[in-house]
């Protein structure tokens, strides 16, 4: 019998156990704690971490995994997977200092605060020492990884939120999307400008309704209530645990279409989290497999379903009726339109689908400047704005619409933004290869049903876990490895069909 291996589950369960407690309190930290608390906040999860580090560091830990792996022919598939996955964590976290990774989360979550404040302000200088600190400490934290992984400092923390994922492939890919974007999407605003003009419904829109039509549509969607609430933050996210998933979005009573789009969205992430398997909570191998599978299971939803024709012709009267809507602006053809209009804009998650790439080459772009040590902290408002006039032609008017506008720098997610739009190609890949498999997802989801594609997702993708890697994973769903032209195809058919 393999009697190492049981010792590894019991304890990482504690692990998990630890950091979803973490995860409830900086939920709590985002969305309804206040401000007076937020120095005991941090030092709360900066302690929580440590802890959690010191589990996942204790001396014997690397004998157990050793001794784990060389009786690993007792163990299943998954428990082999599970090990694996142990042993990856176990590498990282020996590389870092305790007391390092409690110094980083306690800057992480006073930048955090400050940054609410700077935002607001516009004032960039407020919290550029703040800053600094974060993203010393995460040069630190990165190159111990690194030193302990072999791989560059860049490629230890993208690591953390894309396993196994490498900037050197990330290059490629976005190397072939800034050769497509530029005459993409003049393609489509030319199209665009020759179709009918696009009528804003006009409100207000009360935060109240909003809330109701996004909780039904999250209803619809499959969201379980009884696991899950929605709330207000000032940046979008989900957070919480598999049992007691918590999203939450923002509102304008000017337009309702962002804030509900950003609450399909986050339901996408929530989808995933709860379709994950129970029988492996809370060990390595049944969390989530990355940022960019992660991201894919939000936009698949947002993007690929809920701005789809299909699903605004079922959506329109429900949406009409939510605020009691009169007139061609509510007409479903208008709402699509509305929906996939193509617009430049200084807000990434505003952003249309055609130029959200952009938005996060150029935020990728930045951050491994600045972890290279080839750009200072000085330097970063106006590279941004530079960047956003040569990618979209268009210049953020203070620092609130650009780099103060995103969280996660400020909060110590470094080497994350990447995902977002390799969660984007993936996402187009799984909806075509769902559609291919299963010919009523697309009528069903006219019809409101959405259990056809929830099915195969659960089947090829949330039951999957950390079971495989990504491309394994995407390859096995797909027929194939991740292949930019299946996005560009999705663009093109929507954006000039």
């Amino acid at each position: 019998m393999n009697a190492a291996y049981p010792t590894l589950e019991t304890r990482f369960r504690r692990i998990a156990l630890l950091a979803e407690a973490a995860g409830v309190l900086h939920w709590d930290m985002a969305a309804i704690m206040p401000e007076g608390g937020s120095a005991a906040r941090g030092e709360q999860l900066a302690e929580i971490k440590a802890v959690v580090h010191g589990l996942k560091t204790e001396p014997d830990t690397g004998d157990l995994i050793a001794d784990a792996e060389a009786r690993a022919g007792d163990l299943d598939e998954w428990q082999q997977a599970n090990l694996r996955e142990i042993r990856h964590q176990w590498i990282k976290a020996t590389a870092v200092p305790e007391a390092l990774v409690a110094r980083l989360s306690l800057a992480c979550s006073t930048c955090e605060t400050a940054w609410r404040h700077a935002r607001a302000e516009a004032d960039f200088a407020r919290i550029k020492p703040m800053l600094q600190d974060v993203l010393d400490l995460t040069r630190e934290v990165g190159q111990a990884k690194a030193e302990a992984t072999g791989l560059s400092l860049y490629d230890a923390l993208l690591d953390d939120y894309e396993p196994g994922g490498r900037s050197a492939d990330i290059d490629v890919v976005f190397g072939e999307l800034e050769t497509f974007l530029p005459g993409f999407i003049a393609e489509a605003l030319d199209a665009q400008a020759r179709r009918p003009e696009i009528l804003m419904p006009q409100g207000p829109f009360p935060v109240e309704k909003q809330k109701e039509l996004g909780e039904h549509l999250m209803a619809a969607l499959g969201f379980d209530f009884h696991h899950g609430r929605l709330d207000v933050s000032l940046h979008p996210f989900c957070g919480g645990i598999p049992e007691d998933v918590r999203i939450t979005t923002r509102y304008d009573e000017a337009d309702f279409t962002s804030g509900l789009m950003g609450v399909l969205h986050e339901t996408g992430h929530a989808l995933y989290e709860r379709g994950l398997p129970e029988q492996w909570r809370r060990q390595p191998v049944g969390e989530a497999l990355g940022m960019s599978i992660h991201e894919s299971q939000s936009l698949l939803v947002e993007m690929q379903v809920c701005r789809s024709r299909t699903f605004i012709q079922w959506a329109a009267p429900i949406m009409r009726e939510a605020f009691a809507g009169q007139g061609p602006a509510w007409d479903a053809e208008n709402l699509y339109r509305l929906y996939t209009r193509v617009t430049p804009d200084f807000i990434r998650v505003d952003a249309d689908e055609v130029t959200y790439p952009a938005h996060v080459i150029l935020r990728y772009r930045l951050e491994r400047k600045l972890l290279d040590g080839d750009m200072k902290l000085d330097e970063l408002p106006t590279a941004w704005n530079d960047g956003m006039n040569a990618l979209l032609g268009i210049t953020p008017p203070s620092d609130r619409e650009g780099c103060l506008q995103d969280l996660h720098w400020y909060d110590g997610a470094w080497g994350y933004f990447p995902t977002y739009t390799l969660g984007a190609m993936t996402a187009a890949q799984l909806y075509a290869a769902a559609r291919d498999a299963d010919a009523d997802i697309e009528p069903a989801i006219g019809r409101g049903d959405f259990a056809p594609l929830m099915s195969w997702l659960g089947q090829n993708i949330h039951g999957n876990a950390r079971l495989m890697h990504a491309p394994e994973l995407l390859t096995r769903a797909t027929g194939r490895p991740l292949d930019p032209k299946v996005f560009e195809a999705h663009l093109r058919e929507r954006y000039l069909g």
